[in-house]
Formats: structure tokens, sequence, C-alpha cells
């Protein structure tokens, strides 16, 4: 993105993609350039299957 764009945070280095994130880490968050969530998501298993093998063996995993 250009140095015009209005999202970026001032310091005129700002390369925002399409996702509105930032290559420092930032977002935007509709009105300005945000810290990202540090909310986690949780990370869901493939099926019961690959949960009970990665569980039994360390060896196997998805």
């Amino acid at each position: 993105m250009s140095k015009s764009d209005e999202r970026c945070c001032g310091s005129g280095v700002c390369i925002i993609n399409d996702a509105g994130e930032c290559w420092c880490g930032q977002v935007w968050n509709g009105s300005k350039m945000a810290p990202p969530s540090l909310e986690v998501m949780p990370v869901q298993p493939k099926d019961e299957k690959t949960l009970v093998a990665s569980a039994t063996d360390p060896t196997k995993s998805s």
C-alpha cells in the first residue's frame, strides 16, 4: 500500500494486505490500526481417530 493509505499508523512504512493486516502485526479494526486480538482459537482434531492415535503414540501426528 502507498504512504497515503488512510489505514497507515503514521509511520509511513505500513504494508497492509487485503485482510487489513500490516507487516508489523497490527490489524485494521475499522477505524484505526490496532494490535491483533490475543484471543486463542481452539484447535479441533480432524476426527476422533486422529485424536486417539496422537494421544497414544506421540510419533503419529496429523
